[in-house]
C-alpha cells in the first residue's frame, strides 16, 4: 500500500512517502512562521509518485493551528487528486521516540498546559486543559517508568524529555493496520473553543469619520 504522511503540529515538521517499491522517502524540516515553505516544497519534491497514493494519513495535533491547518489543507487536495483514502490521527500518538506508555503535556497558553496519556499509539487519558499546579499533581502519580514527552521547552517541568510527532511514525501506524479505531474528523485538535469575533446588528462595517 502506498502512504503519504504528513506531520506539521510542532517546530520539527516532517513529511513520509511508504512505497513498496521504493524505499521510503522521508522529509524533516524546521516548521515556523519563518520556514512555512519547507512544508509545500518538500510535498513538491514527492513529484508524480503522490498521484497514485492509496492512503493519506495526517497529524490533527494538538500544537500549531496553522501549521495543522495547512497538513489538513494539503492532504484534502492531494486526497482529491488521488482518490487515496483520509485518515487524520492525533500527533502525540505518533511521538519519537514511541514507547508502548508514555505521556504528553504542553503549553496551551493563558497560563495553562495540556496532559494526555497514550498506551499502544492510543490516547487513553485527556487531552485535557490544567492549570501548572494541578499538572505537577498529576506528574507525580506517574511511574517513573512512564516517560513524560514536550515539543517544546517548559522549565517548570524538567523533567520532561523533548520529543515530537513524526510522520513516519503515523505513516508506520497506517502501514499496521493500527488507525481504523483512531480515525477522526479532519479538523484540528482544539485545546479549548475558537475565539469568535460576533459582528454588528447590521452585519455592515463600521463608517469612520
Amino acid at each position: 500500500m502506498k502512504i503519504l504522511a504528513l506531520e506539521n503540529s510542532t517546530t520539527h515538521g516532517s513529511i513520509a512517502l511508504f512505497d513498496p517499491a521504493t524505499k521510503p522517502r522521508i522529509f524533516q524540516f524546521e516548521n515556523d512562521r519563518k520556514h512555512s515553505g519547507s512544508f509545500f516544497e518538500s510535498v513538491k519534491q514527492l513529484g508524480d509518485r503522490i498521484r497514485t497514493l492509496n492512503a493519506i494519513v495526517v497529524g490533527l495535533g494538538p500544537g500549531s493551528y496553522a501549521g495543522v491547518r495547512i497538513a489538513i489543507a494539503s492532504a484534502i487536495g492531494l486526497k482529491a487528486a488521488s482518490g487515496a483514502k483520509l485518515v487524520g490521527l492525533p500527533s502525540i500518538c505518533a511521538m519519537e521516540p514511541s514507547p508502548n506508555e508514555y505521556c504528553v503535556i504542553g503549553d496551551a497558553r493563558r497560563e495553562s498546559f495540556f496532559f494526555a496519556r497514550v498506551v499502544a499509539n492510543r490516547v487513553t487519558e485527556g487531552i485535557d486543559l490544567c492549570a501548572g499546579t494541578e499538572l505537577r499533581r498529576r506528574l507525580e502519580t506517574i511511574s517513573r517508568d512512564v516517560p513524560v514527552f514536550t515539543s517544546e521547552k517548559l522549565p517548570a517541568f524538567p523533567q520532561a524529555i523533548l520529543a515530537y510527532p513524526s510522520a513516519p511514525r503515523l505513516g508506520k501506524l497506517m502501514e499496521h493496520g493500527m488507525v481504523h479505531s483512531l480515525e477522526a474528523p479532519l479538523q484540528p485538535i482544539y485545546l479549548r473553543e475558537p475565539h469568535i469575533t460576533i459582528p454588528n446588528d447590521t452585519g455592515k462595517l463600521p463608517l469612520l469619520g
